[in-house]
């Protein structure tokens, strides 16, 4: 698939999420197989650019090409000058967030909520791919609720007005994350518009991934939620779908290495305090598919220094590994 000028191969993407795919986590993933990582949203209100969150979220030095940026927010003009930074200051992909469901994003109405006005719809995307160079990509959701779908529509002023590329998550802003997503609707915007279109929403096997590329015919998936403490899930859809084969799964000893490398790369970013806090969800997130990890989480947790952290995730993945020896 291409956005632009650039090749996205594999065409399996790492979702923007919020407090997620920050500049550590992107590496990992795009070294893990991701064709593409997308950052987190960065707020187009340019009274909060300068804040220590939003130049770390601006961090693109070292960043495999290309480097896809996020912006929120509800202005047209505010947009197209938040487009116009972050390309700037490295960004080679803007993407529109017309996506979030979060509450606190859809009040001020941004992310999913600009779904209710097409005409604002349009005049943000004319206002920012008008004013960037680069590629100006889109993600939307099915609708607002499931009695106003309207990503056809959405999807054709998206294409009218320039968008390069359209990720379509398969629920609307009322389901959120509940119930299974819904692939009709992202098949039905392929088939009406010419642009690369991404499909998003439970891709959490590779098996899964070949069906959602099946049924909606789409150009590119989308991996958001299913990457959370398995970022070798990119590796593993690539690989099937380039040859219908199934990776073994890795190994306890690898899953230690990367998700100690990850701990690494978060306290270097962060620094200790932030770093130890932010390494606790992806910690939850690692440890959560095995019986005994409710005890590792609660043991980690409590761990308030770099070096206690580190410790005990060591001591963790070597005992798993110990045990796995003793099984064979």
């Amino acid at each position: 698939m291409r956005i632009g000028p650039y090749l996205i191969d594999p065409p399996v993407v790492l979702a923007p999420m919020a407090g997620v795919t920050d500049k550590p986590f992107r590496l990992l993933c795009k070294r893990l197989g991701a064709g593409l990582a997308v950052s987190e949203m960065t707020n187009a209100d340019p009274r909060l650019w300068h804040t220590r969150k939003s130049l770390q979220r601006m961090d693109h030095e070292g960043e495999p090409e290309p480097v896809s940026v996020q912006i929120a927010g509800y202005d047209p003009a505010m947009l197209a000058e938040a487009a116009r930074f972050n390309v700037a200051n490295g960004a080679q992909i803007i993407d529109i967030n017309m996506g979030c469901p979060a509450k606190k994003v859809c009040n001020v109405w941004s992310g999913s909520a600009l779904l209710q006005d097409e005409p604002l719809v349009a005049r943000i995307v004319k206002a920012v791919v008008d004013a960037v160079e680069v590629p100006v990509t889109l993600k939307i959701r099915t609708g607002w609720d499931r009695q106003n779908r309207n990503a056809l529509n959405i999807a054709r002023i998206a294409q009218d007005n320039g968008i390069a590329a359209l990720a379509v998550h398969g629920r609307t802003r009322a389901d959120k994350y509940e119930g299974e997503a819904e692939y009709a609707t992202i098949a039905a915007v392929k088939a009406a518009v010419r642009i690369p279109v991404l499909a998003n929403g439970d891709v959490n096997t590779p098996q899964q991934a070949r069906h959602v590329l099946d049924v909606t015919g789409a150009d590119a998936l989308m991996i958001g939620r299913g990457a959370q403490g398995r970022p070798w899930i990119f590796r593993e859809v690539a690989h099937y779908l380039a040859t219908g084969e199934l990776l073994a799964e890795p190994e306890p000893a690898e899953v230690g290495t990367i998700l100690l490398g990850h701990l690494e790369q978060l306290y270097a970013f962060y620094g200790e305090q932030a770093g130890v806090r932010i390494a606790r969800k992806h910690l939850g997130w690692y440890a959560k598919d095995r019986p005994e990890n409710a005890a590792f989480r609660q043991v980690v947790n409590r761990a308030e220094t770099v070096h206690e952290q580190l410790r005990l995730t060591r001591d963790y993945f070597a005992a798993l590994a110990a045990g796995d020896r003793l099984a064979a």
